[in-house]
């Protein structure tokens, strides 16, 4: 619950046993206080005052205030600290830190996605889901917003760093801090390195201004304001998708699905639309601001694994899509401030929300299994001007065929022809139609024999690549051509600085984004993901400097990738060399 911005309220002075009693539970909730801190913060009697807070629903906020400033609150029996007291112990609570630009979205009510996270040279802090932590700006370590995780550090990390990370309860400028002196946050110099900082120190591997200006944006993807309405993409996306469904901006992207991207999301979006008026939007709750529609009820319906970008879908904006549905009479949504609009009514008995089926919730327990490879097998595939030789053995134009079938299928066909040379049992004589399918024109007029490993490897030529992908507990999926291997490139960047690419991770079941955030992790350098110029629906990973060593450690060793499956790799940087 986020802290109201109207309230009616009821002060009243603390009784002696009141104060023994916070105390105690100051200490119980914040064991890294010292004896004279509790007492600091918690003065006598005479300094201190109870403020009753009702915020609209009825929920009672018991305020705890010192010195003019509100210093702690307590809801649902549950301690937390204002900013005005993180301000004077910053380390109180495991801190994260988010950019400026994010900070005006939090005091508008928005929750911190994780995308908006900035992760400082040492790591981010390991916390549980539930734990109560502090937000912090870059540059600055004094606290500008309370906030419970929403995931442990680890799930974080393997979610690629996508999806609501905090649920914020308390920020600068909210109504609590109003209640205070309204002062600005002190200037409480940072432990480490910040991430802004560009000099060469340490052999700085910090952002370069191109990237800078990607991580903004990134940090910015979490929540966006667009023509008045709040763009929250919410992401509940697991790690790479190896064992379930792979996932390219949150979309099924199967081989076998024939749907493009956009109607998947058109689909997702229609989904989470009706979900939400059927499940949790009420009569009581209109009008209802079109943002808060889109970012309190619809996300919280998307399923597991997937990510609702209403930017994806060929509607674009979230206004044009409900254009849409008000054209269909199942919601009518209204003007009513300048550029604001809000649904003012929805007709729940119309057919689409009626016969709309609530989906099955994810099952605890059902999370994603380690990472394993994906089984490759090389295929043959039959051209037109094979089929001769092949369809004695019942094959036909476009059949797929292992290299041990092709070997077995030639050796019949020349046994079966009496082809095999009578003096020579290694040699194989070459009839019209062998003559035909391997021999190129120049060589058609000579009476030929061939060793038996030369017609077998000139028919393997002949053949059409293809091959089989199995990605543990799935069907076997077959595509012609090559797989594509994952490539590692370096690029030069702005201030003649490195940066390392990575492409095709997609198709050996591995989340982009979850080989970002753990390259970010272990390279202490950005990490930015972008569509891959020239490949339809597919995603590569930017690292600052040349991580070639890190990225090979990362597919090798640890996701057990075969070498002949990864180009690159001989772009590390040589031991003893600067990256």
């Amino acid at each position: 619950m986020r802290i109201p911005s109207k309230a009616s309220k009821r002060t009243k002075s603390i009784a002696p046993r009141k104060v023994r009693k916070l105390r105690a539970d100051v200490t119980a909730a914040f064991p890294t206080l010292g004896t004279d801190q509790v007492s600091e913060l918690v003065p006598g009697k005479e300094e201190l005052n109870i403020v009753k807070l009702y915020a609209h629903r009825g929920d009672a906020v018991i305020v705890y205030v010192s010195g003019g400033n509100p210093i702690l609150f307590e809801l649902e029996k549950n301690l937390y600290p204002t900013v005005y007291t993180l301000w004077s112990y910053p380390d109180l609570l495991p801190t994260f830190t988010t950019w400026p630009l994010v900070l005006e979205k939090l005091v508008g009510g928005a929750d911190l996605m994780l995308p908006g996270l900035v992760v400082p040279p040492a790591g981010l802090p390991q916390v549980q889901k539930g734990d109560l932590c502090a937000i912090t700006l870059v540059g600055n370590r004094a606290p500008v917003a309370i906030g419970v995780a929403a995931m442990s550090t680890s799930e974080m990390l393997t979610s690629g760093l996508k999806g609501r990370g905090f649920s914020v309860l308390h920020t600068y400028q909210d109504h609590l801090w109003r209640s205070g002196d309204k002062s600005s946050p002190p200037s409480v110099a940072p432990l480490a390195l910040d991430p802004l900082d560009l000099s060469e120190e340490k052999g700085s591997s910090h952002a370069d201004p191109i990237l800078q200006g990607d991580m903004r944006h990134l940090a910015l993807e979490g929540v966006e304001e667009e023509n008045g309405e709040v763009q929250q993409m919410h992401g509940k996306k697991t790690p790479s998708e190896a064992s379930e469904d792979t996932s390219v901006g949150g979309l099924n992207s199967d081989p076998t699905d024939s749907k493009t991207l956009q109607e998947q999301m058109d689909e997702l979006l229609q989904r989470c639309f009706l979900h939400a008026l059927k499940c949790r939007v009420k009569k009581a709750d209109l009008p209802l601001l079109t943002s808060t529609f889109l970012g309190s009820h619809m996300f919280s319906c998307c399923p597991e694994g997937r990510q609702l970008d209403v930017k994806k879908s060929s509607y674009k904006k979230l206004s044009k899509f409900l254009q849409q549905m008000q054209q269909e009479q199942i919601i009518q949504v209204k003007e009513l401030s300048k550029g604001v609009e809000s649904i003012v009514a929805v007709d729940w008995k119309h057919p689409r929300i009626t016969s709309f089926v609530i989906p099955e919730p994810v099952q605890e327990g059902s999370r994603e299994q380690p990472y394993h490879p994906p089984d490759i097998k090389p295929l043959y595939c039959v051209p037109a001007s094979m089929t001769l030789l092949f369809q004695e053995s019942g094959h036909k134009k476009g059949s797929v065929l292992e290299g041990g079938e092709v070997r077995t299928i030639i050796i019949n066909y020349a046994k079966k022809n009496d082809l095999v040379d009578a003096h020579n049992k290694n040699l194989v004589k070459l009839d019209p139609i062998l003559c035909d399918c391997i021999l190129e024109k120049s060589e058609q007029h000579t009476d030929m024999k061939l060793p038996w490993d030369s017609l077998l490897t000139r028919c393997l030529e002949k053949l059409q690549p293809a091959y089989q992908v199995t990605f543990p507990g799935q069907e076997p999926i077959v595509k012609k051509g090559k797989i594509c291997p994952i490539d590692i490139t370096l690029a030069q960047r702005a201030s003649n600085k490195k940066v390392t690419v990575v492409r095709n991770l997609e198709a050996y079941g591995l989340d982009p984004w979850t080989v970002a955030a753990i390259l970010q992790q272990r390279c202490q350098a950005s990490t930015t993901v972008t569509p891959a110029p020239g490949a339809k629906d597919s995603l590569q990973v930017q690292i600052q400097g040349n991580q070639v060593h890190h990225l090979g450690r990362l597919l090798l060793e640890e996701y057990h990738l075969p070498r002949k499956h990864i180009q690159g790799l001989e772009k590390a940087p040589k031991p003893g060399k600067k990256k």
